[in-house]
């Protein structure tokens, strides 16, 4: 099964998911996913691959989240259409397997999907 990790190399949570990946040999596609733009209907799906409330999937302590009127109790179509418009809002490090999906926090997480 493919892996994709949605990386950000300035982040450490992120460099020690793919350390904790390449240590291991896993194959895994790297995606910067600041460089490389999704969608709200992209950022829906991996929504429901990661089963969680759509809140835990944003950085919550950015500027940009406060500034863009969210709240905790914002709803998750609002809370997808800014992580789209904004990536630096979306939670890192996210890999991706199949239909499931995890957000490395802390980083071992990940390898909920090995």
């Amino acid at each position: 099964m493919a892996l994709i990790l949605w990386h950000n190399p300035r982040c450490s949570k992120s460099r020690q998911a793919l350390q904790l990946l390449e240590a291991r040999g896993v194959p895994v596609t790297v995606r910067r996913y600041l460089e490389e733009a999704q969608d709200a209907a992209e950022l829906a799906d991996l929504h429901a691959k990661l089963g969680v409330p759509a809140i835990e999937m944003v950085r919550v302590k950015e500027p940009e989240f406060k500034a863009a009127g969210l709240s905790r109790d914002s709803d998750a179509q609002r809370l997808l259409a800014a992580m789209a418009e904004t990536p630096k809002l979306i939670e890192r490090p996210v890999l991706i397997a199949g239909d499931r999906a995890v957000i490395g926090r802390p980083p071992e997480r990940i390898l909920e999907l090995l």
